[in-house]
């Protein structure tokens, strides 16, 4: 089991109500996802949590992977598909180095509140530039708090003893370099919400 699973999967049940509680955000953040999307794309949502996106883009798609360390998430969200009767959303309780996705499979990647949760955010940009087919959109929304911040001080601390899973407090000048230092060409950025100083970030493979 991964070290954060555990706190994913007792958390899987009110996720929903706790992400919409920034209604007006999240579905601002579908409206700019499917402005990018084509009929004929298939999309990566690395950290897909409870299928909020997913299932939303899914007839906007050929085809939806869904990927998440939780396998209460991907439970969740594989019961929401089914009773939608979703055919084209493939959900997978794994990692975005499972060997199964190949180089240059998918035409748009997506991680929603996932890059500032990461471990090794290098390696995984790495992995995200390899799986996109060349000329494909990487899509990101990232708390960007800061270090000196008080909320930033404020989760590091709790982070740091354990009550919520470790998390990383960059600005958005520091996330935006290492994506561009991936090789990644940013075409826009936005700041959707200014108080949670949460950042929308669409970069392409060249």
């Amino acid at each position: 089991m991964y070290k954060s699973e555990k706190f994913w999967d007792k958390s899987a049940n009110g996720y929903d109500k706790e992400e919409m509680k920034d209604r007006e955000v999240r579905i601002k953040i579908l409206q700019k996802i499917k402005g990018y999307l084509k009929k004929e794309d298939n999309v990566l949502d690395y950290g897909c949590a409870t299928g909020i996106l997913a299932n939303e883009i899914a007839s906007n798609v050929d085809k939806v992977y869904g990927i998440d360390i939780s396998s209460e998430m991907i439970r969740i969200a594989q019961d929401k598909a089914n009773e939608l009767q979703i055919q084209n959303v493939d959900y997978s309780h794994t990692t975005i180095f499972d060997m199964n996705y190949k180089s240059g499979n998918f035409d748009m990647i997506l991680a929603v509140y996932m890059l500032h949760l990461l471990e090794d955010l290098p390696k995984a940009l790495e992995r995200i530039h390899e799986l996109l087919k060349p000329g494909g959109v990487f899509i990101s929304v990232t708390p960007c708090l800061g270090k000196r911040s008080f909320v930033g001080i404020a989760l590091s601390l709790v982070s740091k003893i354990g009550l919520i899973p470790k998390l990383k407090t960059y600005t958005v000048s520091e996330l935006e370099n290492s994506i561009k230092d991936t090789g990644f060409e940013i075409f826009e950025t936005e700041c959707l919400h200014r108080r949670g100083r949460q950042h929308f970030i669409a970069v392409r493979k060249n």
